[in-house]
């Protein structure tokens, strides 16, 4: 069996969406905030290799099918790029119904899963496994993203990687979140995670991409290990 599995996501193809402007960033701010991506996420790569080990051995022993999924996203300037995460759902199902649900979030039409807070994810997604559920509620799932960073083509903090058929239903002024890399932790992650609406996502994702800087980052990091630790937020 492969050890990574992949999606045949289209590059976002058609989509006309609002002028794409990089914030002004002092050299100080780009290096710095690209410095600590590489120690940050190079170090972790190695520390954490017991506990790739580990899980690899969850998902191969919990549900047939690839460890790592690879996945089309959009990310900085609406440039497209493979996203790495260990697989969560069971191997070869579609998308369709994330789709409908995520459409129904951006035109105000919030799906009923039996709670009055405004979940960005599905709460129940029959497409999770067991080790999947585990490795999304503990954020587990998003450690080979670790590569992402490290290969440039995300950052330790950022807004979260869309898919490109998010981007269909897209209000020209969000289009503003693109402006910098995606991140596997950010503004969303620590300021509430499933637990806060779509909108409000993504208002703090064009906040941070107006006003990132190294000291931002290192901020959102702290943060994010508490956040991680007591679960709070996770779908």
């Amino acid at each position: 069996m492969d050890a990574i599995s992949t999606t045949g996501d289209a590059d976002v193809v058609g989509i006309i969406p609002a002028r794409v402007d990089s914030p002004r960033t002092s050299l100080v701010t780009a290096v710095g905030c690209r410095v600590l991506d590489i120690v940050v996420s190079a170090v972790l790569l190695v520390l954490l290799v017991p506990v790739f080990v580990v899980i690899a051995i969850a998902i191969r022993r919990d549900t047939p099918g690839a460890v790592i999924y690879r996945q089309r996203r959009v990310g900085r300037g609406l440039v497209p790029f493979t996203v790495n995460k260990f697989r969560s759902m069971h191997d070869g199902v579609g998308h369709a119904t994330h789709k409908a649900y995520v459409k129904a979030l951006i035109a105000g039409e919030t799906p009923d899963q039996g709670t009055d807070k405004p979940f960005y994810k599905l709460s129940e997604d029959e497409r999770v496994t067991r080790v999947g559920s585990v490795l999304r509620k503990t954020s587990l799932d998003e450690l080979p993203q670790l590569w992402n960073v490290l290969r440039g083509t995300m950052s330790l903090v950022g807004p979260r990687p869309c898919l490109h058929y998010e981007l269909e239903s897209y209000p020209a002024h969000w289009f503003g979140r693109f402006a910098v890399k995606p991140g596997i932790t950010g503004p969303w992650q620590v300021g509430g995670r499933s637990e806060i609406g779509l909108e409000e996502m993504i208002v703090l994702d064009i906040d941070y991409a107006q006003h990132r800087s190294l000291w931002l980052n290192v901020k959102i990091l702290l943060r994010t290990v508490p956040v991680v630790l007591h679960r709070r937020g996770a779908a």
